[in-house]
């Protein structure tokens, strides 16, 4: 603290010298030191030398005279240089108008941090990072080629107001997961930014489209690929949003802190001061909740909830109570702080929160915070299996982690149950009837369609034999196994289904090496359908065309039976088309994920399907075609 008012104190006299003036400048300057400290005594006089002796005929030499002092000499001394005569000096730059309405003011001092004054005083770099350890912008992402990444420069010689229109206006959610996968793998490659576009723009699109799929530690991982001096206000403020969803407040504490007073919004303050406490400020962060408390900056309770996350820092902080009462709705700031304290939010709050209209963002959020017990978040988890964000894996990981709890009960602790006997029984049968009660659960596994359910089953379905005697279910364990992509342990049912059911359409689409469809065998599905305006049929065909594995005559005559036309084009199609002709898988994915917009499947077009399935086909993504078709399918 000492350290912070004596540079405040140092700001405040750069201050004033500024707005003084150059006059004063011209005048002698004062000294500092104490009294005789820069006039020491002279030194003693040096015994006088014997005089040389003259040789005949020199003429004596007269001791020189001067009124001047002498000066000590000695090893490493040198007679110092007369002072300047001021006249001579050049004049000192005067300060603009502008520049002096740029001074910060006493108040403004007093709210800036170590760091802070040390960039105003031109101590501190707006960089602390060497220069050869910068990162370059040439590649943002943290998926590489090899590790499954898309091409680094397939957006490189695309049109910047393509990529910006394709990112900026998908608001997200998919209809599809595996649509959803495809665009997070796309948006987490490492790639280049197109050629007239700042890369930093580019990742900060990346970074909002992450977060409104609800990917946000993805989000973080991709701003953290970027060294925080280069931070644009909109990366920032996109920044934010993943490490508050994350539940890593101090994650953003070198942005903050660096950027300083840069944004005076009230969560911006509160976020100062927790990063000022971690830093060692702790009066600093103190006098901060302070002053938002008193005037009033934010609502009491978040207030209340930072004060307590800045508690945390270190010693000589108050107690702070959290108390809920008055408090109406839940907001991010007040789910990512409570979560990350341990703190308790009221259950009314949140279900209220979760029936709202922004209330996917926090299932997506409290699906995947690891601060929340796995019975929390089982709550959410259903939701994000459904819409990509956790895996099969991950599914049985978390309610094996409730299976193991003592102290699970209701539905999550049900569910690890019925779970568990679906791995576990010895009869394949009493497996089966433990996976249809979870299929059944609906919203208890996070509403919707029930696909999350069919994501938490996958591998207990794919355990189950290929056997006639399970054909009555065979459509449901396909699709359970297609969710976690497990193509090959399908293709074990294809002697089993039945021509024209859905077990057969599903296999039809989702098989590696599929060969052509007759139209007669879809003609039979047609007729079994039972979907509302035979909606499974019409993406049947529409992904069977796309994949290539119907006849173009029979694929259009199909889709004129089901009252649709495969060639008509829209603006969007015949982009995607061109994207898929010259072989850009990364422009494909983009421009799939924005015509793949929706809550459910009721949002999508056989049509938009088609053009989806064939260009990821023409462009090497055919394995993420078949999946989306065979999807759209089992959910149409």
């Amino acid at each position: 603290m000492r350290r912070a008012v004596t540079r405040l104190a140092l700001a405040a006299s750069l201050l004033a010298l500024g707005l003084a003036g150059l006059a004063s400048a011209q005048q002698k300057p004062e000294s500092l030191l104490p009294p005789g400290f820069d006039d020491p005594a002279p030194a003693p006089s040096p015994a006088p030398r014997p005089a040389p002796s003259q040789s005949a005929g020199q003429p004596a030499r007269p001791a020189p005279t001067s009124s001047a002092p002498a000066l000590p000499s000695g090893p490493g001394l040198a007679p110092a240089a007369p002072a300047p005569d001021p006249a001579s000096l050049p004049p000192l730059p005067s300060l603009t108008r502008d520049e002096l309405a740029r001074l910060p003011s006493i108040e403004e001092l007093e709210r800036m941090s170590s760091e802070e004054l040390d960039r105003l005083l031109g101590l501190k770099p707006k960089s602390d990072i060497p220069p050869g350890a910068q990162r370059a912008l040439t590649r943002v992402g943290v998926l590489a080629v090899e590790e499954g990444g898309l091409p680094p420069v397939a957006l490189l010689n695309q049109p910047q107001a393509l990529v910006r229109a394709a990112l900026a206006g998908t608001r997200g959610p998919l209809v599809s997961r595996w649509g959803h996968i495809l665009l997070r793998r796309a948006l987490a490659s490492r790639l280049a930014a197109p050629i007239g576009m700042d890369p930093v723009e580019f990742a900060a699109l990346r970074l909002g489209l992450l977060n409104r799929l609800g990917e946000f530690a993805l989000a973080r991982a991709v701003a953290q690929d970027i060294d925080t001096a280069n931070w644009s206000g909109a990366l920032t403020e996109e920044a934010l949003t993943a490490y508050l969803a994350s539940g890593d407040i101090t994650g953003a504490c070198p942005a903050v802190r660096l950027q300083g007073s840069a944004r005076e919004d009230a969560t911006w303050q509160l976020w100062q001061a927790i990063c000022n406490a971690y830093a060692g400020e702790s009066a600093l962060a103190a006098t901060q909740l302070d002053r938002a408390l008193g005037r009033g900056l934010a609502p009491r309770i978040d207030v209340l909830l930072a004060r307590r996350f800045a508690g945390a820092a270190g010693r000589g902080q108050r107690a702070v109570e959290i108390a809920w009462q008055g408090v109406d709705e839940l907001n991010p700031w007040r789910f990512g702080l409570a979560s990350a304290l341990g703190e308790p939010v009221p259950e009314p709050l949140i279900a209220r929160a979760l029936t709202s209209r922004g209330g996917a963002y926090y299932a997506r959020a409290g699906a995947v915070l690891p601060m929340l017990t796995a019975q929390q978040r089982a709550a959410y988890a259903g939701r994000a299996a459904r819409e990509g964000i956790l895996s099969a894996d991950a599914m049985v990981d978390l309610y094996a982690e409730i299976h193991a709890d003592p102290a699970a009960s209701g539905d999550p602790q049900a569910h690890a149950a019925a779970l568990r006997e679906a791995y576990l029984a010895t009869d394949p049968a009493a497996r089966i009837a433990a996976m249809e009660r979870l299929w059944a659960a609906g919203e208890a596994l996070g509403g919707g369609d029930g696909y999350g359910a069919k994501v938490l089953t996958a591998y207990a379905a794919a355990r189950i034999p290929a056997d006639a005697a399970h054909r009555a279910v065979a459509g449901d364990l396909i699709a359970a196994m297609l969710a976690a992509g497990l193509d090959r342990d399908a293709l074990a049912w294809r002697g089993v289904v039945e021509e024209g059911s859905l077990g057969w359409a599903l296999i039809a689409l989702a098989a590696p090496a599929g060969g052509e469809v007759s139209e007669g065998a879809v003609a039979s599905f047609i007729g079994n359908d039972e979907s509302t305006d035979a909606r499974k049929s019409a993406f049947l065909v529409a992904g069977l065309a796309g994949l290539g594995r119907l006849s173009a005559g029979d694929a259009a005559a199909l889709a004129d039976q089901l009252g649709f036309d495969l060639a008509r084009q829209t603006r969007w199609s015949r982009t995607i088309a061109r994207a898929a002709e010259v072989g850009n898988p990364a422009l494909v994915a983009l421009l799939a994920g924005l015509g793949m917009q929706g809550a459910s499947w009721e949002a999508m077009t056989p049509l938009h399907l088609y053009h989806i399935t064939a260009a990821l086909k023409a462009t090497g993504l055919e394995a993420e075609a078949r999946m989306i078709a065979a999807e759209a399918v089992a959910r149409g």
